[in-house]
């Protein structure tokens, strides 16, 4: 059974992106050494992709190229994309996108991106374990990490390390997780 993880950095006030969408603020950190925990190297152990239409929008809005090309990808939308700029599939239905996920035995799947459909998951009992990159810049305003949705849970902390330029990393397991 897949394990379903997150892997997300936040600024201080618990923010992912300003209040225009930007990540500015995010990219003036990317020549930062996060040892193990570097992005290449976690992306290697992924197997699968998730991502919400936002997030697959602002990548797509990118002038990079598609980094998941080695990852099955999903993008949860209920809107067609017309021209993907990679290689993806699209769902609808998250009840029945977990119950997919599940039942892959090839590799772990990453939650990517925003905070919303993380939560959903979350509501669900289907995030496994999350790490969050916090990075020492207050944004005052602009994307919850996590929407405020009136769901309450006690995560068990594996580790916190701090890493280069003042960032933190918070590794939390979700015991209700299947």
């Amino acid at each position: 059974m897949a394990r379903i993880i997150g892997y997300i950095a936040a600024s201080l006030d618990g923010l992912i992106a300003d209040e225009n969408d930007n990540l500015d603020w995010l990219f003036k950190y990317d020549g930062m050494d996060l040892g193990e925990h570097d992005y290449r190297s976690f992306l290697k152990t992924i197997r699968t992709v998730v991502m919400g239409r936002g997030t697959y929008d602002f990548i797509a809005r990118e002038a990079s190229p598609w980094s998941y090309g080695d990852q099955r990808t999903f993008v949860v939308t209920s809107r067609p994309i017309v021209t993907p700029k990679g290689p993806l599939e699209t769902r609808s239905d998250i009840d029945a996108l977990i119950a997919e996920l599940r039942a892959l035995d090839d590799g772990d799947v990453w939650m990517l991106g925003g905070g919303q459909l993380q939560m959903a998951f979350l509501e669900r009992g289907a995030l496994d374990e999350i790490e969050i990159y916090v990075i020492p810049e207050m944004l005052g305003g602009g994307r919850a990490l996590f929407p405020l949705t009136g769901f309450r849970a006690s995560p068990t902390l594996v580790s916190a390390k701090v890493i280069d330029k003042g960032c933190v990393r918070l590794h939390y397991r979700f015991e209700h997780a299947a």
